[in-house]
Order: structure tokens, then C-alpha cells, then sequence
């Protein structure tokens, strides 16, 4: 990048928020994907008119601008391709409003989701998405991704709280769209449109999101199975009861091992399947609701079902849930990470598919995730050589098309970024692909804003 360029950009936002060492520049490279290149320059915008600035030279000057917020994306989303400027929000981190007679927040994109979580917990308030990552990344970036979590079941995703958002164009204006109201049909949805689109439509600069009043109460329940197929029946079986859990999330047996390795929770060995469900409401229904998923676990033959409404051993079952994408590197020191979905009932056929897969292609592949809502968390556990990446990448292939053969879909929450990117035909249409593509066009007609993400 010219000198001339980075002193124009200098003269927007100041010299304090740019950083410009090659050894700077490099963390910001990458996100759980390392093929990103090192950017040209790295910018920490606090305002609205800061992007602004930046874009409209951008789209003068005709250089990349890729969104980030804590970089902590699965699928390539907040990585530069081609240099470019990286412009990253966790100076814009305020929690600007909790509206307790309307039930909205109004927060920048750098807020931690679990910070808003707390702060709204202070009023009786509830924001339910929760990814994972929910301790360290951003809600800029959960509204870019449509990011969802356990919480997904019972409460739905990001885009169900999604009422507004202020949003800079890739061209420099500024759009504010949306409602602060429960209803609101004018126009197209267009604030509904930067949901789930990772970073290539808008810069997201402020979010109005629903909240909803705080659970009295809630229970979480740890059933243990002996084979893996008997979780996942059991999991079909408590839907179609219609009973409707908060959260139920899965382990297969490779995950509980490394599970157990990381924060151990005390479990028996040889354990098949696992499945740690929660239920919330108030008070008098809590134990009805257990008293019903007991039975049906106890059905599909749990060898082990243990019931705690403490906050402190539910934690610190959690804990171990949270801590296993990590935990996955004491199997193998590269993981292919995918998450597919398929309909629920189909969970017991996926399941059988993703053991025979493992089989066929001599890798390990350990699943677990949010079996409620039927999003699977598939990792390919691989040694760093030639030969196990091919074999990681027809195993991947093979993952996608079988999800869609059930119903489903190659991705519940990663989104696509620059991983899922070759594989979109798969599901899409090419009426539909065209479609997408003339919406980018669009909206950034000189393909400034995170190019090559989600298309090839």
C-alpha cells in the first residue's frame, strides 16, 4: 500500500489507531484458518464516520477492507486474501443501552457476548445466543456469522434478536435500518440482511437486539449412554415428545475422552454417548420437565442420569462442553473443523454415516454439538502431512454431501468464509448462487469489502 494512501487513512482516524509493523500486522492474519496473507495495514475505528472515511478511499484507491472483530471465525471470514486494510472493533465496545421497559439492548460491535450477557442479567434480562466462544468473541462478529449455541433449541439464533443495526455500505454511507419495536414491516428487511453475512454487505458499527426476561430457574441433566446410536435415539425421542429443552448438546465417545482429558467431570469408562440437557422456566415447571426427559432417556437405556439445579456444578459440567474444541488437539495436531445440520430425526442415521466415514478415510472424526436443533460439530483430526489433508478433504466432501442427502445443510453457524467457499454448489442452485452474487454486486459494486469470501 502507498505511503500516500496510509497517510490519508492516518488523517481519518488518528495515528493511535493504526498499527503498521510487519510484527503487528501479522496476528491479524489469520482467524482458526492460517491461510490468510498479512494486511497492509490494521485500523481500530471508533465510530461510524471512521469506516466511513476508510471505505469511500478504499473504493477511490480500490484496496480490500476486511471487517474483524475477535478473530475468533472457523471458517476463514475476518482473514485478508490480498493485503488490504483489516479494520478491527474491539475499541468499539460499549454497551451503549439496556431499555428495561422495551426489552432491548443497544451495543457496539466490539461488546463480548458474555459481558452483555451480564450486564443484562443485572436488570432480570436474558440475551440467549451463546456460541461457544461466547467468553472472548464479539457481537459484531455473531450478527456477521448468525452465530447460534446451545441456548439455539429453545431461544433460536442471532437474527431472531436482530431488530436494527447501523451499518456502513462498502461505497461509505451510512444506513441506519431497523426497528426498536417487536413489530415493523416498511420497507425490505435490510438490517436482517447484514445477519449471517460476514462482513461482505456492511460494516456493522452499532446493534439493537432483543432481550428477553432472565429464566427463574433451570435444571441441567447428564445422561450417559453406552453406545453412541442410543444419545442420538434418545435425542429424537425427547423431540418428538415435544418436550423442549433449552439446550441438548452431544458427545460422541473420542469427545468424551478428550473431554475428560481437559476438565474432567468424574465420568466412567467407556462411555458411547453423552448428552447434557437443560431445561429453564420457572420454578414449578422445572421438575416435570426432568421427570419427562428422565423417562425418556432412561427408555433409550442410559446407564446414568444425574439431575443438578445447582449453578455450580452445572458450570462446571459446562466447562467441560466448552472446553472441548481445544481438547480435540490431544488426539492429532491438526483439526479440520465443519458443522453440518440435518433434521432431527435423521441425527441416528448421520451419526452411523460419520463412523463409517471415519472408517473408509483412516481419520479420526469426532462429532458433538447442539443435537437439539441438529447442528453437528464434525473435526477431522489429522497428523500435518500431504497425504492426511487429502484424506481430510474427501472426507470433508463426502461430510457435506451426505448432510445434504438427509435434508440438511453444510453449515448451522460457521458460516462459509473462504473453507465452505468451494463447496456452496453443493447446496445452492445456480439461480440462487446468481442471485447472491448480483446482491453483492449491488451493494459493493467494486468488490471492496472482504472479497473472496463466500463466493469463489
Amino acid at each position: 500500500m502507498k505511503k500516500k494512501i496510509i497517510d490519508e487513512i492516518i488523517g481519518i482516524v488518528g495515528k493511535e489507531k493504526v498499527l503498521t509493523s510487519p510484527e503487528d500486522r501479522q496476528c491479524y492474519a489469520y482467524d482458526a484458518r492460517t491461510d490468510g496473507v498479512i494486511p497492509d495495514l490494521v485500523v481500530f475505528p471508533s465510530s461510524a464516520e471512521d469506516v466511513s472515511g476508510i471505505l469511500k478511499l478504499a473504493n477511490r484507491y480500490l484496496f480490500p477492507v476486511i471487517p474483524r472483530g475477535q478473530g475468533t471465525g472457523l471458517t476463514g471470514g475476518s482473514i485478508p486474501l490480498s493485503g488490504g486494510v483489516v479494520l478491527v472493533f474491539s475499541r468499539m465496545n460499549r454497551i451503549l443501552e439496556i431499555d428495561t421497559e422495551n426489552l432491548i439492548a443497544v451495543v457496539e460491535p466490539g461488546v463480548i457476548n458474555f459481558d452483555l450477557q451480564q450486564e443484562a442479567a443485572k436488570y432480570g434480562l436474558f440475551y440467549p445466543p451463546d456460541p461457544a466462544s461466547y467468553k472472548y468473541s464479539s457481537i459484531g462478529g455473531n450478527v456477521a456469522e448468525c452465530a447460534g449455541g446451545p441456548n439455539s433449541l429453545k431461544y433460536g439464533v442471532t437474527r431472531d434478536y436482530v431488530l436494527g443495526v447501523e451499518a456502513v455500505k462498502p461505497t461509505g454511507e451510512i444506513l441506519n435500518t431497523g426497528v426498536r419495536t417487536m413489530k415493523g414491516v416498511v420497507g425490505y428487511d435490510i438490517a436482517r440482511l447484514f445477519v449471517g453475512s460476514e462482513g461482505t454487505l456492511g460494516v456493522i458499527t452499532k446493534i439493537i437486539l432483543k432481550l428477553i426476561p432472565l429464566p427463574e430457574a433451570k435444571a441441567t441433566i447428564l445422561a450417559l449412554f453406552q453406545e453412541v446410536e442410543e444419545a442420538a435415539e434418545a435425542v429424537s425421542a425427547i423431540i418428538a415428545a415435544k418436550v423442549v429443552p433449552s439446550t441438548i448438546e452431544f458427545m460422541d465417545k473420542a469427545s468424551i475422552e478428550c473431554s475428560e482429558k481437559a476438565s474432567p467431570m468424574g465420568l466412567p469408562e467407556g462411555i458411547g454417548g453423552l448428552l447434557l440437557i437443560e431445561v429453564d422456566g420457572d420454578s414449578a415447571s422445572i421438575m416435570p420437565q426432568v421427570e419427562k426427559i428422565r423417562d425418556i432417556v432412561n427408555a433409550k437405556r442410559a446407564i446414568q442420569c444425574n439431575v443438578t439445579e445447582d449453578p455450580k456444578e452445572a458450570d462446571k459440567l459446562w466447562q467441560a462442553r466448552r472446553a472441548l474444541s481445544q481438547a480435540l488437539y490431544t488426539v492429532n495436531p491438526v483439526k479440520i473443523a465443519e458443522d453440518v445440520v440435518v433434521p432431527r430425526s435423521r441425527i441416528p442415521t448421520l451419526i452411523h454415516a460419520l463412523e463409517a466415514m471415519g472408517k473408509k478415510f483412516d481419520v479420526p472424526i469426532l462429532s458433538f454439538g447442539h443435537a437439539g436443533d441438529g447442528n453437528f460439530h464434525v473435526n477431522i483430526m489429522i497428523k500435518d502431512t500431504l497425504e492426511e489433508r487429502a484424506k481430510a478433504e474427501k472426507a470433508v466432501k463426502e461430510i457435506f454431501a451426505e448432510a445434504i442427502r438427509l435434508g440438511g445443510t453444510l453449515s448451522g453457524e460457521h458460516g462459509i468464509g473462504t473453507s465452505k467457499a468451494p463447496y456452496l454448489a453443493m447446496e445452492l442452485s445456480p439461480e440462487v448462487l446468481e442471485t447472491l452474487k448480483a446482491i453483492k454486486k449491488l451493494f459493493d459494486p467494486n468488490n471492496i469489502l472482504n472479497p473472496g469470501k463466500i463466493f469463489i
